[in-house]
């Protein structure tokens, strides 16, 4: 664990490197592209700007994924549960992907106004899928022989779902988690690059208008820091709650 940190450390370093020996001394011009050093010090000066739409950016990210968390949940038990209900609404859930999230956000904002509720709209819609195609996945890994034999034990349906089916769903839930984590971030800001009050993709918007390219690397970065740190939130979340299955298999190693 410790070697792939180093080298995963090592492999950025790295990167930032050649990043700093190709814009300072190949192309020279800080407005096709800065140094990393630039952009650090654009983050610096920039810092209280880049927290004042950071908070809007992350209201609506945060909000997304609590609400995509539930829907996704409520939905996923449903079509685990009925048969008909999985089969009318699965092909709906394949088709919200194939249409692209930019084509969508207009809508949203022509809907709803340039305020927060566009921008969670953007967050679930690109959120929910894969917590509900996980969250499918999980409740239906318990196969009939298996739910056979604890029902023949005198499990209840109550029984089945709380002690079998749920611990076995947790781990596919976190998976399609980390997913939507990942992107929840770039949800709020793809809803602000196309219209909104405040948040980091509308001082992206504006950066690169001005081309102020290092402000616009700083925003990205700002826009990579919170999306790790919302991953890594999940990650926490998923290493307290799944600390039973490393109990068990060291139990039985």
């Amino acid at each position: 664990m410790k070697r792939s940190l180093c080298y995963s450390i090592a492999g950025i370093l790295l990167f930032l490197l050649f990043w700093q020996l190709l814009a300072a001394c190949f192309v020279q011009r800080e407005y096709l592209l800065p140094t990393p050093l630039a952009v650090l010090q654009s983050f610096a000066e920039n810092l209280s700007l880049l927290l004042r739409h950071s908070r809007y950016t992350m209201i609506e990210a945060a909000g997304g994924m609590a609400l995509s968390v539930l829907f996704s949940l409520l939905l996923a038990l449903v079509m685990s549960l009925f048969r008909r209900v999985r089969e009318a609404v699965y092909p709906l859930l394949v088709l919200s992907q194939m249409v692209p999230i930019v084509v969508l956000a207009p809508l949203f904002l022509i809907w709803f106004g340039y305020g927060m509720l566009p921008k969670v709209l953007v967050v679930i819609l690109i959120c929910f899928f894969p917590m509900v195609i996980q969250s499918l996945a999980g409740l239906s890994a318990a196969d009939s022989e298996m739910l056979a034999f604890y029902r023949a034990m005198g499990m209840s349906r109550r029984q089945l779902f709380t002690m079998v089916r749920l611990p076995l769903a947790l781990p596919y839930f976190f998976g399609g988690l980390r997913v939507s984590a990942a992107y929840s971030v770039m949800g709020a800001v793809i809803g602000e690059w196309l219209g909104a009050e405040a948040g980091l993709g509308l001082l992206l918007t504006r950066a690169q208008r001005s081309f102020d390219l290092p402000l616009t690397f700083a925003a990205i970065l700002a826009i990579i820091i919170w999306s790790a740190l919302i991953f890594a939130v999940v990650a926490l979340c998923e290493h307290f709650c799944l600390r039973w299955r490393r109990v068990t298999a060291e139990k039985w190693e």
